[in-house]
């Protein structure tokens, strides 16, 4: 149970990584992700790593196609995060939004933008969570960002942060498919 609600909030953390202030290159992008801030979260990662690879190839295979179609690559990183690789379109980083998974059902607001930084807050359903998060731009190759996120597990709020780091690999996506497009209100 654990590792699906990890699951869950890591593609829903999708709703505002990596949101775009300034036109970040469309194409390949590697983020390394580091959940914290909640024991059982760090748990739950380390159980999902674990489980990625202890799975048979064949249903590694599975796993990994199912989550290229929705525009995901997961792997686990040296440092216990997890390494992830997403594809944004080139009509995505044309309008400047914020990529987003589609499990949870996101609702992204910006509160804050400037071409180095930029600052959202975000709402998800299916499954419930809400936060914020702020992204720091090295160009339009590089991102690093810092998120606070509230859930509730088993009736009780969870809460945890996350930390990500993420680099454009290439123009090329492959079998990975860009990610659709977010749901935006009110920006400044």
């Amino acid at each position: 149970m654990k590792r699906s609600v990890f699951l869950a909030l890591l593609l829903g953390s999708f709703a505002v990584a990596p949101a775009l202030a300034q036109a970040l290159k469309p194409g390949l992008w590697e983020v390394r992700t580091k959940m914290g801030g909640n024991p059982e979260m760090e748990q739950a990662q380390a159980e999902m790593q674990k489980a990625l690879a202890g799975m048979p190839a064949a249903e590694r295979k599975q796993m990994e196609e199912m989550m290229a179609r929705q525009g995901v690559s997961i792997g686990a990183g040296t440092d216990g995060g997890m390494v992830t690789r997403v594809c944004i379109s080139k009509d995505m980083a044309a309008q400047r939004v914020p990529p987003v998974q589609t499990q949870g059902n996101c609702t992204t607001t910006i509160t804050e933008r400037s071409p180095s930084r930029m600052k959202a807050r975000f709402t998800c359903t299916n499954p419930a969570s809400s936060g914020e998060g702020e992204w720091t731009f090295q160009g339009d190759t590089a991102y690093s960002m810092k998120m606070s996120t509230t859930s509730t597990h088993k009736g009780q709020p969870l809460r945890s942060t996350m930390e990500a780091q993420g680099r454009w690999l290439g123009a090329d996506c492959g079998t990975i498919a860009p990610l659709p497009m977010p749901k935006i209100e009110g920006s400044r």
